[in-house]
């Protein structure tokens, strides 16, 4: 995974020190899928939070002004540096899942800890029963579709997305397939948060959408993948072309021209690198660019700037109002908190949001694995459906779905 030059000051903890070794992957074995339980793991440190002092309200206030008196309330009841952590959804006017914590313990990064290397519980073998949502082919059907409107310059980038319901007669033991995404995906971003109703967001995802250090900024978007291969040759080759690929490299330039120009406004300075890197996950290949900024306002807080990025093209596409109407012309499902957002952020506006993908909705016996690809005018609809298949193995292989 990309590494991340800068860690947002750690909320204050009351766990293992961070120099401890196992500390990380100790709260990663303590996390128990409690209803009021939360797990944040990133290349900067690891969280497990218990209890709720505070909820973030749902009304139609602005998202960071509804965080920020919830924190500043908490503050005023005694609390020490407060934060929230959970989930806002793709459509964040429509839903969050926000909470200030009782307590919270924190540690280093799992990628750290020398334990994060001991294997996980293997996945036991459920009998699924598998419904996607829309099935295969009226998927590509889809993205030809959007391919057509592409090329007639209605837009530039569109995110379709699909769904797999996935239910089981036993119940699923989720702190295993935490671990088993965490032990899969070290250096990644993975998450537990409760997602209202008794269930809960878990997932691994490979993006950054921004975190925030003092006035320092930090972004990473991903866009353009391949997935890898067992074979060392095939690998070496799928990678180079990757870095080639004009259809990707168009992808990952919408996206990265979409966040230079939403964080321009608010910081001093803005470097943003000319190419793409590559970045691995167990899965796949992605293209990446590292965005740094420098804030010229020191009270703007992280879920401004996160708020103020979401939904990039990543997960919806370019303009954002024209992507979102076809999106919601071809899915037939809502997202959700699915390509939405999850993190955490103090009341000094630090802080770290991810984007919700290689995700799932879940309680105990059933599950909503979510995958999108970006469409552009160059996109074929069968390597599309590819890639979305890579994509839900992440998430498919630490269930156990052998499909």
């Amino acid at each position: 995974m990309t590494t991340v030059p800068h860690a947002p000051a750690a909320p204050r903890a009351d766990g293992p020190d961070h120099a401890v070794i196992d500390a990380a992957s100790g709260l990663l074995g303590q996390y128990r899928a409690a209803s009021d339980e939360a797990f944040f793991a990133s290349p900067t440190r690891t969280l497990l939070t218990s209890g709720v002092r505070a909820r973030v309200p749902q009304d139609g206030r602005p998202l960071p002004v509804r965080v920020a008196e919830t924190l500043a309330e908490a503050g005023r009841a005694g609390g020490e540096r407060p934060l929230v952590v959970g989930a806002v959804a793709f459509d964040r006017d429509s839903r969050v899942e926000l909470a200030v914590p009782e307590r919270v313990r924190t540690a280093g990064a799992l990628r750290d800890d020398p334990l994060i290397a001991l294997p996980a519980p293997p996945a036991e073998r459920v009998d699924w029963r598998i419904r996607p949502v829309p099935e295969p082919e009226a998927y590509g059907a889809g993205v030809a579709a959007a391919v057509e409107r592409l090329r007639g310059g209605e837009l530039s980038k569109v995110v379709p997305a699909r769904t797999l319901e996935l239910s089981a007669a036993d119940p699923l033991d989720l702190p295993a397939v935490l671990q088993r995404l965490a032990r899969r995906d070290p250096g990644g971003y993975t998450f537990a948060v409760p997602a209202g109703g008794g269930r809960t967001l878990i997932g691994a995802s490979p993006e950054l959408l921004l975190s925030r250090r003092g006035t320092a900024v930090l972004a990473n978007p991903l866009a353009g993948s391949v997935p890898r291969s067992g074979d060392l040759g095939e690998e070496v080759r799928r990678a180079a072309a990757l870095l080639e690929s004009p259809k990707d490299l168009h992808e990952h330039a919408v996206v990265v021209d979409a966040i230079r120009e939403a964080l321009a406004p608010y910081c001093r300075t803005l470097e943003v690198p000319e190419r793409p890197t590559l970045v691995r996950t167990a899965a796949m290949w992605h293209l990446a660019t590292t965005i740094r900024g420098e804030l010229a306002d020191p009270a703007v807080s992280a879920l401004e700037l996160a708020c103020a990025l979401h939904p990039t093209p990543a997960v919806c596409g370019t303009p954002t109002d024209v992507a979102r109407r076809v999106i919601g012309e071809v899915e037939l499902f809502d997202r959700g908190l699915c390509a939405g957002m999850v993190g955490w952020g103090d009341a000094t506006g630090d802080g770290e949001w991810v984007v919700t993908i290689r995700c799932a909705e879940a309680d105990e016996r059933t599950l909503r694995v979510y995958a999108g690809a970006g469409v552009v005018d160059r996109s074929r609809p069968e390597a599309e459906l590819a890639e979305n298949r890579a994509k839900l193995r992440t998430f498919l292989d630490a269930a156990g779905v052998s499909r």
